[in-house]
């Protein structure tokens, strides 16, 4: 008895370890190819209007509801200790640092961190990868170089605008639903906020860019046993992006809080 639960857990320890190892190796090659001939700039182009322009419409939703729900939220709790004139500070706090690059990394992730897993788990499964190599064509830099640094360049400015978003609905329903100072919002927002606050939340998005990208592009180019397997790569795409974004949102606040 306690053998086999023995020989499970260390069955376990040696798959995972596996994985983490091959994820590693496959990583250094990705960043390795980048500074190496040939470049595919029309793949990079391509994945960054997959990634970035495509994404738009659930980042300007998810950006502008998260704002005004903050300012509504914010709102009525202050109002109750009268401090409702530090409404903006907190609301424009909270996107820049926290909400902003976290929310639009989870919908990306959701969104284009499938569809990337799917698509090159498909690919996987009908040999098309395998196909590169036949055509003297390296899959990790023609498939996989291109998707890591279309999600690093296309986060930073998905969260740039979804942040513009958010503090402009959270201003709309504060001063024309809740009553608020329209002047006293900006300046309560700009008079406590610092250019780092932005920096740190572009920090962020970089990383949370870098992660979906490649923890997708990972699945899917590693993905065994037809259709299911597709399925099963593409469920671990986003829990494993989404659970790492949270995980180095934590650290990132850390070091830069």
């Amino acid at each position: 008895m306690i053998s086999a639960v023995l020989g499970k857990i260390g069955g376990w320890a040696l798959f995972y370890l596996g994985r983490w190892g091959e994820a590693v190796l496959l990583f250094v090659r990705t960043l390795l190819f980048t500074f190496s001939r040939p470049l595919y700039l029309r793949n990079l182009i391509y994945q960054l209007e997959f990634i970035g322009i495509n994404s738009l419409p659930v980042v300007l939703l998810t950006s502008a509801f998260t704002g005004m729900v903050l300012a509504l939220q914010i709102f009525s709790g202050f109002a109750r200790f009268g401090a409702e004139s530090m409404t903006g500070t907190v609301v424009g706090y909270s996107i820049v640092r926290e909400l902003g690059p976290v929310l639009v990394g989870l919908m990306v992730a959701g969104r284009a961190g499938a569809a990337m897993a799917a698509e090159l788990g498909t690919m996987r499964v009908t040999q098309q990868i395998d196909a590169l190599y036949a055509l003297s064509a390296d899959p990790v830099r023609y498939l996989i170089v291109p998707r890591f640094w279309a999600g690093v360049i296309a986060l930073p400015l998905l969260v740039t605008i979804g942040d513009f978003v958010g503090m402009w609905a959270s201003y709309a329903l504060s001063v024309g639903v809740l009553g608020a100072n329209p002047v006293v919002y900006w300046d309560s927002m700009f008079d406590f906020m610092e250019l780092w606050d932005f920096y740190s939340g572009l920090i962020k998005a970089t990383v949370f860019g870098g992660i979906i990208a490649f923890v997708a592009s990972y699945e899917g180019f590693t993905t065994k046993g037809g259709a299911r397997g597709v399925g099963g790569a593409t469920t671990r795409a986003v829990v494993s992006a989404a659970t790492l974004i949270l995980a180095a949102n934590y650290f990132i606040t850390y070091l830069v809080v």
